[in-house]
């Protein structure tokens, strides 16, 4: 990530669109190729920053199914008492879908760190020609937040 301090490596999931719909029927070995991938990528990390719109007053449906296949992974380093934040991008607030972020986060017994939990609202004009947000306050409160979630590991 672009705005990452040094000593903080991150890595972007970009496997959204590849998760089939959940159902509990279906979470079993041997699972689909992209909700293995996104488990795996959870449990190589140790912490989750997440960022998501609000969509009709609440979580967007495809975010809300990822989130559905991390609960009922119970492996080690899963989603369970792992240090997860979430980044409200969202010039307007998107106060339900938060809501709702940390009531799912609560359930699976993630260790949600406040802290970390930030509102950054970003508009299409802090976005350069390269896609990358470009306002210098905006990204030091990214970089901030995601420090502020590596230090509560």
């Amino acid at each position: 990530m672009a705005v990452a301090p040094d000593d903080v490596t991150t890595r972007w999931y970009d496997g959204l669109a590849a998760l089939p719909h959940f159902n509990q029927d279906d979470d079993h070995d041997p699972l689909p190729p992209a909700v293995d991938d996104l488990r795996r990528a959870v449990r190589a990390a140790d912490a989750v920053m997440f960022s998501t719109p609000e969509y009709a007053g609440a979580l967007p449906g495809s975010f809300k199914n990822l989130l559905d296949w991390l609960i009922g992974d119970g492996q080690p380093r899963s989603i369970y008492e792992k240090p997860v934040a979430w980044i409200n991008a969202s010039p307007r607030g998107a106060p339900g879908a938060h809501a709702e972020l940390r009531t799912v986060l609560g359930f699976a017994h993630a260790t949600i760190v406040d802290a970390a939990c930030v509102h950054v609202p970003i508009t299409e004009a802090m976005i350069d020609a390269d896609g990358l947000i470009a306002d210098p306050a905006t990204r030091t409160a990214i970089a901030e937040a995601l420090t502020t979630l590596a230090r509560d590991l």
